[in-house]
């Protein structure tokens, strides 16, 4: 069963240029104003390259002491 509303053509067309209006940048979005928003992320870019390391250096360890065995 289709529960759409039919627009009018005239709502249709409100509809398409509403869509198609560009992006306002004198009143951006909120999350563009917050300060955490215009930082550069400093999160854990180390993070991974880290866990990487230690991984290898289990398994190599593991290897070369032959605990796999």
């Amino acid at each position: 069963m289709d529960t759409r509303e039919s627009q009018t053509p005239e709502e249709e067309l409100q509809h398409l240029k509403e869509v198609s209006q560009p992006e306002d940048y004198e009143h951006p979005e909120p999350d563009e104003t917050q300060p955490e928003a215009r930082e550069p992320s400093r999160g854990l870019p180390w993070v991974l390259p880290l866990v990487i390391v230690l991984a290898v250096a289990a398994v190599g360890f593991m290897l070369m002491t032959g605990v796999g065995d």
